[in-house]
């Protein structure tokens, strides 16, 4: 697929796919709960939601096992991902992935191609490019 402008379409089924994760979400702990949708360049979908452990540390957010279904499948190529979230499923606001999944992005995409869709709604959502989340990301090319 690469880069382009985000369909509206295709950025609206992965709104629904995110949002359809939360009914997943693993947050007894802090009630939040996070989904997400990630389209790999062949156009498949792997969905993720965030899966919480009582020791913290362990906890995955959503977009990392997102990634990580992907990954453990033979899948390398990322167009975009989108992430919802909200207290109690409520999407009240946009939920940014924070600085590892970033990192995990970093691994496997082009910062600047990736869109990541940060949705409150199928109508309202923004979309970011991998670099401006992350200006100075740190990835596979610098150890060439």
């Amino acid at each position: 697929m690469g880069y382009q402008e985000m369909d509206r379409k295709i950025a609206e089924k992965m709104v629904e796919l995110a949002i359809g994760q939360l009914a997943y979400s693993y947050a007894p702990y802090s009630g939040f709960k996070v989904g997400a949708a990630l389209l790999a360049e062949n156009g498949k979908f792997y969905t993720g939601c965030n899966i919480e452990n009582a020791a913290y540390t362990p906890t995955n957010c959503a977009e990392r096992t997102a990634f990580f279904k992907a990954v453990s499948e033979g899948e390398r190529a990322f167009c975009a991902i989108c992430i919802v979230g909200g207290k109690d499923g409520v999407l009240t606001g946009y939920t940014a992935p924070c600085g590892v999944c970033r990192q995990v992005m970093m691994e496997f995409c082009n910062p600047n191609t990736f869109q990541v869709i940060l949705a409150v709604s199928k109508e309202k959502y923004k979309i970011f490019t991998l670099k401006e989340l992350l200006p100075l990301g740190f990835g596979p090319e610098n150890l060439v």
